[in-house]
Order: structure tokens, then sequence, then C-alpha cells
């Protein structure tokens, strides 16, 4: 696949909440983002981003791989619910003009629920981790 510039296009979010900037890689089992942090996010604090935003940053990386995936079935992007997050480590938080790079693994997959696993990485140090369950309404 080419990079996905257009994330809006395939995640259910509208700016100010969105929290991936680019679709890099997806596949059936696996999907990679890109976000550069602004000064303008709204969970930035002392030029720094909050937790909140690495859950969301997960959670969308995730949602972009199933509306790209609904986008090539010619089907539409449906919305998606975290059901849970577990352990959920946070090693770090990154600052304004740093380059996320999320990767989201799905590890099980039964009707409308998923679990998959999400890592966060700004350069070559991984930040953050966790398990998300997401429950995607069809």
């Amino acid at each position: 696949m080419a990079k996905e510039t257009n994330i809006v296009s395939l995640i259910p979010q509208r700016f100010p909440f969105v929290m991936v900037d680019a679709l890099e890689s997806c596949d059936d089992a696996s999907a990679k983002t890109t976000f550069t942090i602004k000064q303008e996010n709204i969970f930035i604090k002392n030029g720094i981003l909050g937790e909140p935003a690495l859950i969301e940053n997960i959670a969308q990386t995730a949602a972009a791989r199933i509306g790209y995936i609904c986008r090539q079935e010619n089907k539409p992007v449906p919305v998606g619910f975290i059901g849970a997050v577990q352990r959920l480590k946070v090693f770090s938080l990154p600052r304004t003009g740093d380059v996320l790079n999320t990767e989201v693994t799905i590890k099980n997959q039964v009707f409308n629920a998923t679990i998959a696993e999400g890592n966060i990485y700004a350069g070559n140090e991984m930040i953050a981790s966790c398990e998300m369950k997401i429950f995607v309404n069809q």
C-alpha cells in the first residue's frame, strides 16, 4: 500500500481530536501510523503530550487500519469504541515537535470485537504500550 495522508477519510474522529497524521502501512493483522505533535494539540500542557492522547493515538491507528480495509472493500468507515485498556505502560511523555511512530498488531478478532496490542515510539525509544479491546459498530 502507498502511504495514506488523507487520514480523516479513514477514521471517524475529526479535528481537533485527530491523533494520527498518516497511515504508513496496513495489512490484515497490523498497521503503522505517524503523528507529529503540534503545540495546538488539545492534550498539550507545558509542551508535553498527555497520556490520554497516547491511548487515543493507538486507538486511531487501529481505526485507520479498519478504515483502510473498509475503503478497499467499498464499505463505509465504521465507528469504533474503546472497550478496555490493559497493561498500559507509559515510559516517557513526548514533547511538541516529536514524531510518534505507532504500531498496532491484531491479537484476536471475533465478530465486532478486536484485541490489539499497540506500541508507540518517539525516534527509536518505545514511550508507551498497551493492549486494547475495541468494539466496532457495524
